[in-house]
């Protein structure tokens, strides 16, 4: 604990940066308790003190676990801090609940869960990884790679549908996460499906809770008994591991057993042979002796013989000795065979005795190899089952690719398409400069009351969007403001523009002039617009990701237009009634003007002799500004969505902090006392 708090005090100091007093007090408590826990909990941690104490993590400490929750991170200090861990490889518990982490957060916690082989737990309540569904992805690619992470906590991340299909995919190839808590988010039915379909691949997760996400009960229940199989199915396999290892080691010791009988069985083989091979010696010894003995008796008796005719007394006597060592020799060979006998009699019980006992260990043996065969075949139908998944898996790539092959294909034909329209536009220009006057005249006016109700209603929606960031942060407040002065100053440059447009509607020729100056004069404002517009987006990075948002949104919407052809035809028309219907408008309001009615009337004759000349290159501006205009209503109406799902979303925060807090036991005691 000494030496973590010497390194923060030295890195600071090293950095110029000054030690931030409740952290300092709190590493000194977590010294003195004597723990494996850092506990930074309600520290509102600057971005430079998220870098010291990443250039502190980057060395193996003491620590197991961290917790960071209600910290009030940026997005620069979360990024920077969890950089620190990725390369940790002694915290195992990480929390970091309440910080509001969004977009960037969740693309450095896809880093950390892809690097780093630790971490077990990770504390994720109360933030806001689910607003974009791109950054969402890369957390869930993240997790894809992970082999060490066992428990994720999830809860209040305003997770949608896609969301839920992204972490569906992920856990669909994690095999290592046991624990997840998905409860209130917004996953809905379509998320529940998604997560019903991951569990069928998913053999790891135990533990799942899904409640406060509008999913259907019965997708409940199944998500319920999938989790449940999952835990059956572990403590099966546990079993036959346990069991594995018992008949492992019965096998062991049955081998050893045999061993040790099969050395105690050629020892006795060894000592009989021994007491064989001594009898034998002793009989040979005693037959050799014998028939020295005999050699002995035949030179006598030959002796004998050789006197016979001296003496037949003496013949008669040594005949009788012969007759005697006669039976003495036969009664020797009879105990000689008897003792034979009762050898190979007790070798042969003896070998008996040893066939019947290795029978019955080779029995043994058949019987735990038939266990061991059932057991590996067993596991071979795990590893085709294995097989099977990566073999869908990697069908489900092909086939993701084809797709973003096809959807690449259709944008390429889009564009191209799009760029002959432009080139056909241009042509049409220059063709028909004449009849292109009045045209320009009309879709200015057009414009202009168009942009003056785009104005009123974005007006309207930043008075709403003012409240809800009042509600929720105050720092939202200054970029309202700088947002409300660069629409003044955009309806300061329409009101020049058009000033500068009735200047020069003296002729056609120079109004024909004065529009092309004023188009380029807007175009040079557009610019300066957009300048404005990226500084501001610079001062405030949260923004500017929910407009990278919206404008992946609209390229999506118009992928999807391309798709739609027939749709399309059918507003086109609906659009061009309504055009129709404004130049109705336009020439009623003309007719009110006393003084343009000449210039009018030549204009219309004008119109009527161009008409019969022109009137192709009409109908294709016609639709080059009816697809303007349809654009424009959907962008409009994505715009009037966004709004509409953020106070949703809003609605939806809303009740669920009512929810928790009428859940809590603090809220239940209030509600008790009421």
């Amino acid at each position: 604990m000494e030496d973590f708090r010497r390194i923060y005090l030295r890195l600071c100091k090293e950095g110029g940066v000054e030690p931030q007093e409740g952290v300092v007090a709190q590493l000194q408590e977590s010294r003195s308790a004597q723990g494996s826990r850092l506990d930074l909990s309600g520290q509102s941690l600057s971005a430079d003190t998220c870098s010291v104490l990443a250039k502190a993590f980057h060395k193996d400490t003491v620590f197991t676990e961290v917790s960071l929750s209600d910290c009030m991170l940026s997005e620069e200090g979360a990024r920077v801090l969890l950089s620190g861990l990725f390369d940790n490889t002694t915290v195992k518990v990480l929390d970091l609940k309440g910080n509001n982490l969004r977009s960037s957060g969740a693309e450095v916690l896809g880093q950390l869960l892809a690097q780093n082989k630790t971490l077990r737990r990770l504390v994720l309540e109360w933030n806001a990884l689910g607003v974009w569904d791109e950054a969402f992805s890369l957390f869930c690619s993240g997790l894809v790679s992970n082999c060490a992470l066992t428990q994720l906590d999830l809860r209040n991340n305003q997770i949608n549908h896609h969301g839920a299909s992204a972490l569906a995919l992920a856990l669909k190839r994690n095999s290592t996460l046991e624990v997840l808590d998905l409860r209130w988010n917004n996953i809905g039915l379509l998320g529940g499906r998604s997560m019903l379909e991951a569990l069928q691949n998913n053999k790891s997760i135990v533990q799942l809770e899904m409640a406060g996400n509008n999913i259907p009960s019965d997708t409940l229940k199944a998500l319920e008994q999938a989790t449940g199989h999952n835990s059956d199915r572990r403590s099966t396999l546990r079993e036959s591991r346990s069991r594995t290892q018992v008949l492992s080691k019965e096998i062991q010791t049955l081998k050893e057993e045999k061993g040790r009988q099969f050395l105690s069985l050629m020892e006795t083989i060894d000592r009989q042979r021994d007491e064989m091979g001594r009898s034998s010696r002793s009989t040979s010894s005693q037959i050799g002796q014998l028939q020295e003995a005999l050699n002995e008796r035949k030179s006598a008796v030959n002796s004998l013989t050789a006197k016979l005719q001296m003496t037949e007394a003496a013949l008669a006597l040594s005949e009788q000795k012969n007759q005697n060592m006669g039976e003495l020799l036969s009664r020797l060979k009879a105990e000689k065979e008897e003792q034979r006998e009762q050898h190979s009699k007790a070798r042969k019980k003896e070998h008996e005795d040893a066939v019947l006992r290795q029978g019955k260990l080779l029995r043994d043996i058949q019987s735990l190899t038939d266990t061991n065969g059932q057991l590996k075949n067993n596991v071979e139908e795990m590893e085709r089952r294995c097989k099977s998944q990566q073999q869908l898996i990697f069908e489900l790539k092909q086939e993701l690719t084809t797709s973003t092959a096809e959807l690449k294909l259709r944008l390429a034909q889009a564009e191209d398409r799009l760029e002959s329209e432009k080139q056909r536009s241009k042509q049409a220009l220059d063709d028909m400069d004449g009849l292109r006057q009045k045209e320009v005249e009309h879709i200015n006016r057009h414009l202009e009351e168009s942009e003056r109700a785009l104005q009123d209603r974005i007006f309207k929606l930043e008075g709403q969007r003012i409240q809800l960031e009042e509600e929720l942060s105050k720092a939202k407040a200054a970029f309202v403001a700088e947002r409300a002065q660069a629409e003044e100053e955009l309806g300061r440059v329409r009101a020049q523009v058009r000033l500068e447009e009735q200047e020069h509607a003296s002729s056609l020729e120079e109004k024909l002039r004065s529009v092309r100056s004023s188009l380029q004069e807007v175009q040079l404002h557009c610019s300066q617009q957009k300048q404005t517009i990226s500084e501001l987006q610079a001062k405030n990075s949260q923004q500017s990701i929910e407009m990278d948002g919206l404008r992946r949104r609209i390229e999506e919407l118009q992928q999807e237009l391309c798709c739609k052809d027939q749709e399309k035809v059918a507003e086109v028309s609906r659009v061009r009634v309504e055009l129709q219907e404004q130049i109705g408008h336009l020439q009623a309001e003309r007719t009110a003007q006393g003084a343009l009615k000449e210039k009018i009337s030549a204009l219309e004759r004008e119109l009527k002799v161009l008409s019969s000349n022109h009137r192709e290159a009409l109908l294709d501006k016609e639709s080059e500004m009816s697809s303007m205009l349809e654009k424009l209503r959907l962008k409009e109406a994505e715009i009037h969505r966004i709004r509409e799902d953020e106070a949703n979303r809003a609605s939806y925060l809303q009740s669920a902090v009512l929810s928790y807090i009428h859940g809590s036991p603090l809220g239940h005691h209030s509600s008790l006392q009421k």
